[in-house]
């Protein structure tokens, strides 16, 4: 005689709070219903994630005194943050209590740009032409707070401090182990050693142009390479190792923001005046690879996830929006606004890819979770399983119109609903207008023009 026979152990239970173990057949004919109970368990997973769908954490402290321009993060650790005000205040955070650590009276105008350096320190710039590099451990040991007034007393955290004639708009430093940094101000572009009181490299040719560098960033791999955003809506990249500039595109509208994917070096997005933002290739400028659309007002700065995958960005219409790269339709995947949350100058992608840090008009800086309905904390193992099962269910389904449209709904304010629709009827105006110019016009006088041809005005080598 044959007999089934299972150990003991196969059977029970550890502990009392544990599942009892069933042993069961997955063979699909004894099974007929079970598409349709994945189909009802999905529906019911989208409806849960819309219902625990809580991004926003909490604020930093009180925030500041004035609008909030600039936040950063360093690139090789977690834990500090730095936010730069309209009064000229640098703040430095601590993230996991979002408790002040320290205020630093440092500039007599708004801060322009925060970048951290590599040896525990970090630079500001500001209106008032002057760029400042702190020390962190200095600034963290001095009792009270830091005045401007006091260049004198290195004991403050002031390293060293450089001054031009002019303003300057942005500041970055380089990713790897030089110690370099480069400025964006008044018509040039301004490379500078922390040992050398005047810059090593003053980029002013800029074809031609001589209006207002606003943003400039360092590549994160090729390290002599440098990009930058112009006044004259152009966005340029130079060369370093030669001071020479490389090529420039001048789009229809200007930037207001640029930032270098992280995983691939080559792609990069830049945070557009008409409402989008675009990513380019830095072999091709002659148009974006992707266009990104949604928001109904200016986009004023932009961030990625240090994965690459995603970017979020932030607009003059109060809302923060998350795009994710696998999405080709160029739709955002969430979006994030409160009714006391106003435009949003700064935004800021941690780098454990779990939070958005935003900085708004309102003086306030704000926390959100990266993935809105994701628990925070540390997840027991039925818990993570079970997640894991529903976000798995979703996905599956997500083709389907129910699903789809549950998973894909999201509150947004009557203003932004009533911008959109009114977006909507002019675009399809316009291309209404351009069909009939083609239908009654002497053939070849016009034609169709692809979105992303529409994009770029001209390219300058």
């Amino acid at each position: 005689m044959k007999a089934l026979s299972r150990s003991k152990v196969s059977v029970e239970r550890e502990c009392v709070g544990d599942l009892r173990k069933h042993s069961r057949n997955l063979d699909p004919v004894y099974h007929p219903m079970q598409r349709s109970r994945e189909y009802t368990r999905a529906i019911t997973s989208a409806k849960m994630e819309r219902m625990f769908a809580q991004p926003l954490v909490g604020n930093f402290g009180n925030g500041h005194q004035d609008a909030v321009y600039h936040t950063a993060i360093s690139r090789n650790t977690l834990l500090p943050l730095l936010s730069g005000c309209a009064d000229g205040t640098v703040s430095l955070w601590d993230l996991p209590t979002r408790t002040c650590i320290k205020n630093l009276n440092a500039h007599r105008q708004a801060v322009k740009g925060l970048v951290f350096g590599l040896d525990q320190d970090f630079y500001s710039c500001s209106q008032d032409g002057t760029v400042r590099r702190f020390s962190i451990s200095e600034v963290l040991s001095r009792d009270v707070d830091v005045d401007a007034g006091e260049e004198l007393n290195l004991i403050g955290g002031f390293a060293n401090t450089w001054r031009i004639n002019g303003s300057f708009q942005s500041i970055d430093h380089q990713w790897n182990s030089e110690r370099q940094f480069v400025t964006a101000s008044d018509s040039s572009l301004q490379l500078w050693n922390p040992e050398r009181s005047t810059p090593i490299q003053t980029h002013d040719h800029l074809w031609g142009s001589a209006d207002t560098v606003s943003v400039v960033r360092f590549h994160p791999s090729e390290h002599q390479i440098v990009a930058n955003c112009s006044q004259d809506r152009g966005i340029g990249l130079h060369d370093i190792r030669t001071a020479s500039a490389m090529k420039k595109t001048v789009l229809k509208m200007r930037s207001n923001d640029l930032q270098w994917n992280p995983m691939e070096p080559l792609n990069f997005v830049v945070a557009n005046e008409d409402f989008n933002a675009y990513t380019f290739d830095m072999r091709n400028l002659s148009q974006p690879t992707h266009i990104y659309k949604g928001h109904t007002n200016a986009v004023m700065s932009v961030s990625w996830a240090p994965t690459g995958r995603e970017f979020v960005t932030g607009s003059y219409d109060r809302t923060v929006r998350l795009f994710n790269l696998r999405n080709r339709n160029g739709n955002s995947r969430d979006i994030y606004h409160t009714k006391r949350m106003q435009r949003v100058f700064t935004i800021n992608y941690t780098m454990d890819n779990s939070y958005v840090i935003t900085g708004s008009d309102d003086t306030n800086i704000r926390l959100w979770k990266a993935r809105s309905s994701e628990k925070l904390g540390q997840l027991t193992p039925r818990e993570e399983s079970a997640m894991q099962y529903r976000d798995a269910l979703v996905k599956k389904y997500q083709h389907l119109p129910e699903i789809k449209k549950i998973h894909r709904s999201r509150k947004i304010p009557k203003t932004i609903t009533k911008q959109t629709k009114q977006a909507i009827i002019m675009k399809e105006s316009a291309e209404r207008k351009q069909a009939n110019r083609i239908k009654h016009s002497k053939p070849g006088t016009y034609s169709f023009k692809s979105e992303r041809k529409k994009v770029v005005h001209k390219e300058i080598d």
